[in-house]
């Protein structure tokens, strides 16, 4: 891959541990513009909390295509399944104050559940490990139908799998918390979430999962037709009982001062926090999450968030006193907010970069980039009764926490810990691991990939040649 246009585009200054924020805020700065650039992104706000104080807050763009209205302090972004965050706050301060329990039956809180959810408790919701029916699979259901008649519906269908069993993401999870909310409290979703969290700044949050209903400095979600080659605006009317799963919008300086409040103790106590980040116990899979939040590891360092619509993201890094918010309102065909947040991240403090997560943002962004890049063999090079694995890392990223490159294929059973195959950093951030040709049948093919830190395969480069044409598009190894 050529890198040196490539790399200095993202990294034109390198990660250094700053300890100013005005160079911070700098390098961030430069780096949001360049991904906005690369991925057309019509309009954007990101913003930083360290130690309950707002030390970054830009706003970049438009808000909308249709207008030349720049995005500001007063732009509302829908957040999508950022919502649930704020819903399980609010689930989990009625747990706090003793009027539920996750180990209470859902059917103490909601009426008339079907026969096969009588086994369902708060924490299946939260976990996305309920099994029920997923009401967004049913489109012959009409947003105008009420809860009870979703209800009765969706009973009617098959579990999905026994609950408690694993993780499946489900939106029905939360039309039952909303229900359980509104039962308890009295009062609609939206205002009990509104009164509770956004005391100090309702005028700057809305609950509406109607795309196309014009509310006030609202902006609405663009997705980009590969077909007609232009962004075109969402139209999706989901109705009132969606707020809880993906209905608000707000404003960057409200979503910032609720992170503030959330940080500081004031919607939960510490140990309810403690509660709600507790990894879910799932009976038959490892997948690691919390009571309604994804777990994200970085070099031994723990974060907590949520993404929504492939348009925004929120992480919160407690031991680094550390809270991001990042919205935008186009979406290119590649959802970009997990590499924005891991790499600004990484620049606030180099320890919570992911190594694995900066190598696949340069890859995938790669074709938006360089389009005429001339296709080649990748990942392998023969040298006389030799056979050279080679990956390339960005040259002049540190590779610090790069523990372990190695290779896994068709030649030793995908296994990512054959010690044959571990590769070892060579000159310019270059891995390498040289094996006996004669270990391969001549005329045969092999599929392989790279794999970092024996956790993440790594994204094949576009212009790679050799590769299998299968959806896992495998690099592929034949020796002549």
């Amino acid at each position: 891959m050529k890198e040196s246009f490539f790399v200095a585009l993202f990294l034109s200054v390198p990660f250094l541990g700053y300890s100013q924020t005005a160079e911070q805020s700098k390098v961030i700065d430069h780096y949001v513009k360049k991904v906005i650039q690369i991925n057309e992104i019509p309009g954007m706000a990101v913003g930083i909390v360290k130690n309950n104080q707002v030390t970054f807050q830009q706003y970049y763009g438009r808000e909308n295509l249709e207008s030349t209205k720049k995005v500001d302090t007063n732009s509302m972004f829908r957040v999508y399944s950022n919502t649930k965050l704020m819903s399980n706050v609010g689930l989990f301060k009625l747990i706090e104050d003793g009027k539920l329990s996750l180990e209470d039956k859902v059917s103490k809180y909601v009426d008339n559940l079907a026969k096969d959810w009588q086994n369902l408790q708060v924490k299946h919701l939260l976990s996305h490990s309920s099994g029920v029916p997923d009401v967004v699979d049913f489109k012959d259901i009409s947003v105008n139908a009420t809860n009870s008649e979703v209800l009765e519906s969706l009973g009617k269908e098959k579990m999905e799998f026994e609950t408690g069993d694993h993780y499946r993401y489900n939106q029905t999870n939360y039309l039952l918390i909303t229900m359980i909310i509104e039962k308890i409290t009295g009062k609609s979703y939206e205002d009990y979430i509104i009164e509770n969290q956004f005391p100090d700044s309702k005028n700057q949050v809305v609950f509406s999962s109607n795309s196309v209903e014009e509310i006030p400095h609202r902006i609405q979600k663009y997705n980009y037709n590969e077909v007609a080659k232009q962004y075109e605006k969402l139209t999706a009317v989901d109705g009132v009982r969606a707020h809880s799963s993906n209905g608000l919008a707000i404003t960057l300086p409200a979503f910032l001062q609720w992170s503030i409040h959330f940080s500081k103790n004031d919607f939960l106590k510490p140990e309810t926090k403690k509660m709600m980040w507790q990894p879910f116990d799932y009976k038959n899979n490892g997948w690691e999450f919390a009571h309604g939040w994804e777990i994200t590891d970085s070099n031994k360092i723990r974060s907590y968030g949520f993404s929504g619509g492939n348009v925004s993201a929120y992480s919160i890094f407690p031991a680094n006193d550390m809270s991001i918010v990042i919205m935008y309102n186009g979406n290119k065909g590649f959802p970009v907010m997990y590499q924005m947040m891991n790499h600004i991240a990484g620049i606030m403090d180099e320890k919570l970069m992911d190594p694995y997560m900066l190598a696949e943002e340069i890859t995938i962004a790669e074709p938006f980039i360089n389009h005429n890049l001339k296709k080649q063999t990748y990942g392998y090079r023969t040298e006389n009764d030799k056979i050279i694995f080679s990956y390339q890392y960005p040259k002049g990223e540190s590779t610090k926490f790069v523990k372990s490159i190695s290779v896994a294929g068709a030649f030793n059973n995908w296994n990512m810990n054959d010690l044959s195959y571990q590769m070892t950093l060579k000159k310019n951030n270059t891995f390498e691991v040289t094996v006996p040709k004669s270990t391969f049948e001549k005329g045969k093919n092999y599929s392989f990939k790279f794999v970092m830190n024996k956790t993440g395969w790594l994204t094949i480069p576009y212009n790679a040649l050799n590769i299998d044409g299968t959806r896992d598009n495998n690099l592929t190894l034949t020796i002549n």
